[in-house]
C-alpha cells in the first residue's frame, strides 16, 4: 500500500482526497488551512473529511517550518498530493517523498499558470479549461504533466460553474491515473512554459468596471467575479452598485456609457456593444429593474466612474 502526505483545501481537496482514500491509499497526514473569517466560505471542508476518517490534519501558518519539515519527514511518505492548497512548498519538503510530490491545478497547463486560473481563463474569454495533474518544483505549475482533463466554458457561464466543472475533471482525472501512479508507471509530459502565462492574484478592488471596454469583456469580467466571488462593481447616482449577472445583446449602442430601463429590462451602454444586466444590487440591496425604474424613472443614467 502506498502512503501519503496530502495538502489540501476547498472543493477540490475534498474530493481529491476522497479518491485517495477510495483507492485504499495510506494518507497518513493532510495539511490544510484554518478557514478566515473574512473570507466567505462557500466551499466544503478538508479538516471535516479527514476527522471523518480518523486522519490527523494540522493548519500550520507555514508548512515549510522546520517543525513540520521534520514531523512529514519522520513520516516517510512515498508521495505529496496538493489539492489546492495555498502554500507553496519549498525545496526541503519537496525533498522527502519517495516516489514525487504532485499539485491539482485548475487549468490546461501551460495556460494559467498561478492564482485563481478559473477566473482568469473566464476575464480571458477562453471557450475550454480543466484540471492538470502534474509535479511539483519550486517554481508554481511548472513540474512534468501526468494527466489533464478538460471541460467546455459556456458564453455565460460563471466562475462557480466553471469551477464545480473543474472539480469534478480534478477528480475525472486523478481517479483516472491513480492507478498506474502508485504503481510507478504514469505518463510524464514536459511543460512547454512558451504556450502559456503566469498569472496573479485578484483582489476585490480588480472587479471594478471600465464601462467604456467592450460589452463582451465586462461580461466576462462579470461572470468571472459574480458571487460567491466579491462580484463586479460601478457607482450610480452616487450609490455602490453590483453588477450580478449580464447577458449580451445583438443591438448596436450609441453614446457614453450608462445605465437605464426599458420594457422592464435593465440595460447598459457599454464603449462598444449593449449588456442587459439580468441582476443588480444598489446601496447594498438587489432591486429589480421595475423596481428601479418606479424609484428613478426610465431615462439614461451615466455611471459615476
Amino acid at each position: 500500500m502506498s502512503s501519503a502526505i496530502v495538502f489540501a483545501y476547498h472543493n477540490v481537496g475534498v474530493r481529491c482526497l476522497s479518491v485517495l482514500l477510495a483507492h485504499d491509499v495510506d494518507v497518513r497526514l493532510v495539511v490544510t488551512h484554518k478557514d478566515n473569517p473574512a473570507e466567505n466560505i462557500w466551499f466544503e471542508s478538508v479538516a471535516e473529511l479527514a476527522e471523518l476518517h480518523g486522519i490527523e490534519f494540522i493548519t500550520p501558518d507555514n508548512p515549510n517550518d522546520p517543525e513540520v519539515v521534520e514531523k512529514i519527514r519522520a513520516l516517510q511518505p512515498d508521495f505529496f498530493f496538493s489539492f489546492y492548497y495555498r502554500e507553496m512548498l519549498k525545496a526541503p519538503l519537496l525533498a522527502i517523498p519517495k516516489s514525487g510530490a504532485l499539485n491539482m491545478h485548475g487549468s490546461l497547463l501551460p495556460k494559467y499558470r498561478g492564482r485563481v486560473p478559473v477566473n482568469w481563463a473566464i476575464i480571458c474569454g477562453e471557450t475550454e479549461t480543466g484540471a492538470t495533474l502534474h509535479y511539483m518544483t519550486e517554481k508554481p505549475d511548472n513540474g512534468d504533466i501526468v494527466v489533464q482533463t478538460a471541460v467546455p466554458i459556456l458564453p455565460d457561464d460563471t466562475a462557480l460553474q466553471v469551477f464545480q466543472k473543474v472539480t469534478v475533471a480534478a477528480e475525472m482525472a486523478l481517479n483516472g491515473v491513480l492507478p498506474a501512479l502508485l504503481e510507478g508507471n504514469a505518463p510524464r509530459m514536459k511543460q512547454d512554459l512558451s504556450q502559456g502565462g503566469y498569472f496573479g492574484g485578484r483582489r476585490a478592488e480588480d472587479g471594478v468596471i471600465d464601462w467604456q471596454q467592450p460589452a463582451r469583456d465586462i461580461h466576462n469580467l462579470v461572470r468571472a467575479v459574480a458571487p460567491p466571488y466579491p462580484g463586479a462593481t460601478t457607482r450610480l447616482l452616487g450609490k455602490p452598485m453590483r453588477i450580478l449577472q449580464t447577458l449580451l445583446e445583438t443591438e448596436v449602442a450609441e453614446g457614453k456609457p450608462a445605465f437605464y430601463v426599458q420594457g422592464g429590462r435593465a440595460y447598459a451602454v457599454c464603449g462598444q456593444g449593449l449588456l442587459r444586466i439580468v441582476r443588480f444590487e444598489l446601496d447594498g440591496r438587489e432591486i429589480s429593474a421595475s423596481e428601479f425604474a418606479g424609484q428613478f424613472g426610465t431615462q439614461k443614467f451615466e455611471f459615476n466612474c
